[in-house]
């Protein structure tokens, strides 16, 4: 398989760390292009991977149609892989499509807001563009994975895992993702794309009821405190707008009645985010002229904040991503959390990126090597649900990223363990 990477940040960096050290001799990745704006670090990733004639560099302009397909004709890769801010999707999306080569990302199309009523009702969603045009893709017979990243992606495919094995019937399904970092010296730290984030958390939050369907809410709205495993400890989250809400709902079923997506912010980031928001420093759709150039309020953020590839390194704890599911297994009421938990140090130790950023990334890296091997086949615009989730879980432990379980209170929890104590006596 030959592959474009559009964006070489830490997603892009990462997602070429790990398939390097995962497939150092070829076997089924037989070109990684890496592409960016800034050539310069697409040289300089480069020169860090094992056998950098494998992993070329090249300049490219995510924005121009003109440009990407460019570098897809000088390249003839066998699929884009776009890890850019979603900002560039559509112009990515559609070169792809008339290029006639397959096409994924780590987070989808953009939403916008309904004009008179954003916190209640829905307008354009995320994913809307892409998913409109699911049958011209499969027409041609080009596949685009739509977020797949660690959320959306890792997630999807676990709340499948869970729908096939674990579920007799589903009532809810809710991503809840958090963390225990420290960064010394720094006060308010982005572990992720800042351009993103502010994009993310500053939208109404999408919820999915089977009863209304799609619906907006509140920024930061329905705290609720979560205890996060592997020592992370309780954490307070809030509904964030996220692509699984958009996703989980088109694929899976078995009764399903709501579906939400939670994200431990704290109390002083979520400041931060309503001061700049008050300050219209949020804003994408104004200019203001800095010195001869002209430039975006939340682009000028983007560049003033801490870096989070620089930033990364002095991040000492956990993050933890995972799907929460409740419903009923033989009769019986049950909670279960599927989750992947990343140590930043040990991430920085094995693939030089951190862990916000590598387990982004390892999705997928995971998803490149079941579409090379043909293990994973398909046509149109899909989640991460439309595939089999058993081999990306199998393969999860190799990768270093290995998933977990934790049973909940409940009571089949607790038949479980009353079922052991007899077994025992």
């Amino acid at each position: 398989m030959k592959v474009l990477i559009v964006g070489v940040g830490g997603v892009g960096e990462s997602i070429a760390a790990i398939l390097d050290k995962r497939d150092s001799q070829g076997e089924w990745l037989e070109q990684m292009v890496l592409a960016d704006y800034n050539l310069d670090r697409a040289q300089k990733v480069s020169t860090r991977r094992s056998n950098p004639t494998h992993f070329p560099a090249e300049r490219i302009d995510a924005g121009s149609a003109e440009s990407v397909a460019a570098v897809i004709k000088q390249y003839s890769p066998d699929i884009l892989v776009n890890c850019c801010d979603p900002s560039f999707n559509k112009v990515l999306f559609d070169s792809c499509y008339e290029q006639g080569i397959n096409y994924m990302d780590c987070a989808m199309t953009l939403s916008t807001a309904h004009p008179t009523d954003p916190c209640r009702k829905t307008h354009v969603k995320l994913g809307d563009y892409q998913f409109e045009q699911h049958e011209k893709w499969k027409e041609k017979g080009l596949l685009a994975v739509v977020g797949s990243g660690v959320e959306p992606g890792m997630a999807d495919i676990f709340a499948r895992y869970a729908e096939k094995y674990f579920f007799d019937e589903l009532e809810e399904i809710g991503i809840r993702d958090g963390n225990n970092f420290e960064i010394e010296g720094v006060d308010i730290a982005f572990g992720f794309s800042i351009w993103t984030t502010i994009e993310e958390c500053l939208n109404p939050p999408v919820i999915w009821e089977r009863e209304k369907g799609w619906f907006t809410t509140e920024p930061f709205s329905e705290p609720e405190v979560f205890t996060l495993p592997e020592g992370i400890g309780a954490v307070e989250m809030v509904n964030v707008e996220h692509e699984e809400v958009l996703l989980i709902p088109r694929y899976i079923d078995k009764g399903l009645k709501r579906v939400t997506f939670k994200f431990g912010l704290g109390d002083e980031f979520i400041n931060c985010l309503k001061y700049l928001r008050a300050l219209n420093l949020d804003r994408v759709d104004v200019k203001v002229k800095v010195g001869d150039s002209e430039i975006t309020p939340r682009d000028f953020v983007a560049k003033c904040a801490p870096n989070p590839i620089e930033i990364g390194r002095k991040m000492v704890g956990k993050t933890c991503a995972g799907t929460w599911v409740k419903g009923k297994k033989n009769g019986l009421e049950r909670e279960i959390y599927m989750y992947q938990v990343a140590d930043n140090q040990q991430c920085i130790e094995i693939y030089d990126c951190q862990a916000v950023v590598a387990q982004t990334a390892f999705t997928p890296a995971i998803t490149l090597e079941l579409l090379a091997k043909k293990i994973w086949t398909g046509s149109g615009v899909q989640g991460s649900e439309y595939f089999e989730p058993e081999p990306y879980i199998e393969l999860m432990a190799t990768y270093d990223f290995p998933s977990g379980l934790m049973e909940m209170d409940s009571e089949y929890k607790r038949k479980q363990d009353t079922d052991k104590m007899v077994a025992i006596n």
